[in-house]
């Protein structure tokens, strides 16, 4: 049975709240969100705290309210209204300038917008056409592995098959050329880095963008067999081709899709090979990997700044009334940890139900690329442990470069042997 909920607390105004001086903090252990966020879910479960970026926002904690935020219709996800949670330092004049040249994405829009671009495309990611993809999911991952084999009994798992294998694959869903593949990996880490000034941030989202406008221009001219000439397709059969609006979907395709698969996949090889039982049992057992997956998703929770939102009217969450305008963080992290939903939270179980859990959102926003990262993580993680039975770290977990202050967490590399 699922622990006791934590006593009821009252929420905080301050930044004194759980210790808390300015939010988001950095993540400092692989394996645990930062302490104070534990603390916050306990303490002062709507806390309005100072913002790395400036301003003030509520931070959520708690499950049951995170899933209200995310799928309550009064809490916008349009990053370009002024109350919306700034998670990196910035002025407002950047702010706004970076949105200048931009189409708002998908994980920026309200209804009805919202639903009318995410039809377009949420056929693509279905759990159906996702089962389809399978066989290329398995050669590149096999491709990869490969060339590990062939080559010293050493990598560092990041650069030689976390990056590689997620980013072939959405490149070769979407229709982008692999060959590109290092000028967006490069970028997308600069730009979710909050350390990273707040021009360079736009210039790299500003590249890619520009990157993408010439692959999409190739559609337009020579379609192929890939989810964006079928978006172009779908797009003329309503009407005409938006070009401005497949470029965008086409950035948070391939940002979002390369960037926290490849992440997951490093930090659940970590995660595996510091519990040597349960790696043990899984390979014994590889039909549990599905069951694990959603486990690691659970206990990583990577992405941090995605359920941000900016309160439309005045919406009450937990007992507190969060006020038109204001901004909301809606924090994964400690929600997936809440011992209300989950029992021993702070545990690596691969054998625990945890389907509750919140790693991609939930509601309207719930990431559409869902399936197909389990299925990467499915297929990358049981065929690695399959084919390097010796595989194990090559330094200690404390000297592991973490990319702590990323709106999405992982690590910078992970040396391994075998």
């Amino acid at each position: 049975m699922p622990a006791d909920d934590e006593t009821p607390a009252p929420a905080s105004s301050g930044p004194a709240a759980a210790g808390v001086d300015a939010f988001p903090l950095p993540r400092r252990c692989p394996f645990s969100p930062p302490p104070e966020y534990a603390r916050l879910r306990a303490e002062h479960p709507v806390a309005r705290l100072p913002m790395l970026g400036g301003d003030a926002a509520w931070v959520v904690s708690r499950h049951a309210d995170v899933r209200q935020v995310l799928s309550d219709p009064r809490m916008s996800a349009d990053r370009r209204r002024p109350g919306f949670p700034k998670f990196a330092p910035t002025t407002e004049s950047q702010r706004q300038a970076s949105f200048a040249n931009f189409r708002p994405p998908l994980n920026w829009m309200d209804p009805p917008e919202h639903g009318t671009t995410r039809r377009q495309i949420v056929d693509e990611f279905s759990a159906q056409r996702v089962r389809q993809l399978r066989p290329l999911v398995e050669r590149v991952v096999d491709t990869h592995l490969d060339a590990l084999a062939a080559g010293p009994p050493g990598a560092d798992l990041v650069a030689a098959f976390g990056y590689p294998v997620s980013s072939q694959v959405i490149c070769e869903v979407l229709g982008v050329p692999y060959t590109d593949h290092e000028f967006f990996e490069r970028r997308s880490t600069q730009m979710f880095r909050r350390s990273t000034p707040a021009d360079e941030r736009a210039r790299c989202a500003r590249e890619i963008r520009d990157f993408l406008d010439g692959v999409v221009t190739e559609k337009e001219r020579r379609p192929g067999d890939d989810v964006l000439s079928r978006l172009l397709s779908r797009q003329r059969a309503a009407g005409g081709p938006d070009h401005e609006a497949a470029v965008s979907m086409a950035f948070v395709l391939l940002v979002a899709g390369h960037v926290t698969t490849s992440n997951m996949i490093a930090l659940s090889v970590l995660a595996l090979l510091t519990h040597p039982a349960r790696l043990a049992r899984l390979r014994a057992e590889p039909e549990r990997f599905p069951a694990a997956v959603e486990e690691l998703l659970r206990y990583f929770t990577v992405v941090e700044a995605a359920t941000a939102r900016t309160a439309t009217a005045d919406v009450e969450i937990g007992g507190v009334t969060i006020r038109a305008g204001e901004g909301v963080v809606a924090l994964g992290q400690a929600a997936n940890r809440d011992p209300a939903v989950f029992e021993r939270p702070d545990e690596f179980d691969p054998d625990r139900d945890a389907r509750a859990h919140l790693a991609f959102g939930h509601g309207r926003h719930i990431c559409p690329g869902q399936h197909l990262a389990r299925l990467e993580l499915e297929v990358a993680l049981g065929r690695l442990v399959r084919r390097l039975p010796g595989l194990r770290l090559a330094v200690a977990v404390d000297d592991l470069s973490l990319k702590e202050d990323g709106n999405i967490f992982g690590l910078y590399a992970l040396p391994v042997a075998w």
